[in-house]
């Protein structure tokens, strides 16, 4: 007889245990994504809708009617106002937009003027495709004060000295398509200067897309021959001290 409150103790225990179980084994689910979700190394998908995909968006000539040519992504800042792109996309600004988060005709974050536009001397210069990489100033369209970009979406931030052989996240626009597609794989140097990456289908309207290194801004989809002209490979500019330095400048002047 003495035995049964014991027992009856041990299974209360046992009862409280299992059910906390349950409960951090509901609670991790909830956290853990979806393996589907990413696509396998080296192939090309729609990226689903999430903050990461909502910081990056392409750049519009005009407005939403305009179509789209290039993307940027936006990168943090003191201003919480810039957006990195490459420097061949940033041919005529006063009649360039930026649309974060754009999919399926919808600018659900709003569109955004530039009012500042950040590229070396030596694109300037002379179109070196080691300095195909821009940074740009942001304000809203629609002319509402105290909201800034990186309010609406946050922001990147920027990491250069990466590793040779470093794994990148490609997320970019398509010129034919009304949302992002989205690609990883290890990367390669190409030459001492430009890094290479293997996927498919970033055709034409993915200059400019953010390289993304462990969720940090490495480099933008541009560079050796604007960026490629096989649709299956990429190149970007290495990010060195000169792109740091821009980038400096930038968040300086927002």
């Amino acid at each position: 007889m003495p035995l049964r409150p014991a027992r009856r103790s041990a299974v209360r225990r046992t009862s409280r245990t299992l059910a906390a179980l349950a409960a951090m084994a509901t609670l991790l689910s909830l956290n853990v994504p979806d393996a589907g979700a990413v696509p396998p190394l080296g192939v090309t998908a729609r990226a689903m809708p999430d903050a990461t995909a909502d910081r990056v968006g392409p750049l519009f000539a005009g407005g939403l009617d305009g179509g789209h040519f290039c993307t940027a992504a936006v990168v943090r800042s003191g201003g919480r106002d810039v957006i990195a792109t490459a420097a061949h996309c940033l041919g005529d600004p006063q009649n360039t937009v930026f649309a974060p988060g754009y999919r399926d005709g919808r600018a659900p974050n709003g569109l955004w003027r530039l009012t500042g536009v950040f590229v070396a001397p030596d694109w300037t210069d002379g179109e070196d495709p080691d300095a195909d990489l821009a940074f740009a100033t942001v304000v809203p369209v629609d002319g509402g004060h105290g909201t800034s970009v990186e309010d609406a979406v946050g922001g990147f931030p920027v990491a250069a000295a990466q590793p040779d052989d470093a794994a990148v996240t490609v997320i970019g626009y398509p010129s034919t398509e009304d949302a992002p597609l989205r690609c990883g794989n290890t990367t390669a140097l190409y030459s001492g200067t430009q890094r290479r990456i293997d996927c498919p289908d970033l055709s034409g309207g993915t200059s400019g897309s953010p390289w993304l290194v462990d969720g940090a801004v490495a480099g933008v989809l541009g560079g050796h021959e604007g960026g490629g002209t096989d649709p299956d490979v990429s190149y970007s500019a290495v990010m060195g001290d000169r792109a740091v330095e821009l980038y400096r400048e930038a968040a300086d002047a927002g």
